[in-house]
């Protein structure tokens, strides 16, 4: 307990020094110590794919923290900058914007991520989809205006695209959820040149929905699409929900998903990107696919074998609480959207 609230506080610790920094030193200092802080947590059970996965994450994270001092090093020798707003050289620019793509799992540099999440166990895959992601998106939010809009264009669309693409042929779910972060992150991506506080919108809401299903996962310990197919008779009322959020999370209308997907389409749409809006549209489709039926699987597909477990009715107060609050949230903000706009800007 004692080493897993060190961790934990770590975690806290670092995101809060990267966030908050606006000098380059602290930036990557913060990062540091989130990496340190998380790979215990990943290497925790002990199983060899968990250890595996530490030390891909360690290795790529470290390769992302060198080229991150080394973009701001390059910017400070050419203009005497340091801070983190200042970023102006054409070279340090490129290298930054490789570096924080690495770090977040952008396509090219997406193959740690499904790997690093399939080994680690679900609360762990949790931490690494929405708390680790946050320092590398404040970064790329503070350095907006003078990031290589090329490189990132075709970036995002490669990672909506291969997400979805990607995600189709899974059975394991902590991969299909790998894939549909890495799909979000093009999402996020596309618009931080025109519009940085969407992308942080778009993260936020997509935390949310996140949690919601990695910690409904966590309640019925399903792991594959098999065993999810016999979680309906356990807690019927959570599979209920956990399509709700699923669907949430493709992004159809009624369901909180859609808010950021469409204010990104028509932010798209004023900065007259009606091609990329079409193409980034239509390649959401196919985490759509997958979305269906990881939520055709959790509800509508009973499995004709006869289950021997009893009903759950005694769980975990502290989680379902938590767990009621998330999901409410996931499926029921649309309708709020315009006082979540106004707080935004």
């Amino acid at each position: 307990p004692h080493a897993k609230l060190i961790f934990y506080t770590s975690l806290l610790l670092g995101t809060t020094i990267t966030i908050s920094s606006n000098h380059w030193m602290t930036a990557w200092t913060g990062l540091e110590i989130n990496t340190l802080a998380i790979i215990p947590l990943i290497a925790k059970s002990h199983h060899p794919r968990a250890i595996e996965a530490s030390i891909k994450y360690f290795l790529v994270q470290a390769a992302a923290s060198a080229l991150v001092l080394f973009s701001s090093t390059i910017n400070a020798w050419h203009t005497g900058q340091w801070d983190i707003t200042q970023l102006t050289h054409p070279t340090a620019c490129l290298l930054l914007t490789t570096a924080i793509a690495t770090k977040l799992g952008l396509v090219p540099f997406h193959f740690w991520f499904p790997e690093v999440l399939q080994g680690s166990t679900l609360t762990t895959a949790l931490l690494l989809s929405t708390m680790m992601k946050f320092p590398p998106i404040t970064i790329l939010f503070l350095t907006s205006h003078s990031l290589n809009p090329t490189l990132l264009t075709f970036m995002a669309i490669a990672s909506a695209g291969l997400g979805g693409w990607m995600g189709l042929n899974q059975t394991q779910i902590r991969k299909i959820l790998a894939f549909s972060s890495i799909s979000h992150l093009g999402w996020m991506a596309i618009i931080i040149l025109y519009n940085p506080k969407l992308t942080l919108l778009t993260f936020y809401l997509y935390s949310l929905m996140t949690a919601t299903v990695f910690l409904t996962l966590n309640t019925i310990k399903a792991t594959k699409l098999s065993t999810m197919m016999t979680s309906w008779t356990k807690m019927p009322m959570l599979n209920a929900t956990l399509m709700l959020a699923l669907l949430s999370l493709a992004g159809l209308p009624p369901l909180t998903g859609f808010l950021p997907k469409w204010l990104i389409i028509q932010e798209l749409t004023k900065q007259e990107l009606t091609s990329t809006a079409t193409i980034i549209a239509m390649l959401s489709l196919l985490g759509l696919f997958f979305y269906l039926r990881l939520a055709y699987y959790s509800t509508i597909t009973l499995p004709p074998n006869s289950t021997n477990h009893m009903k759950q009715w005694h769980t975990n107060k502290s989680t379902s609480t938590l767990l009621a609050i998330f999901t409410s949230l996931s499926i029921s903000l649309l309708p709020l959207s315009p006082m979540i706009l106004t707080t935004m800007y």
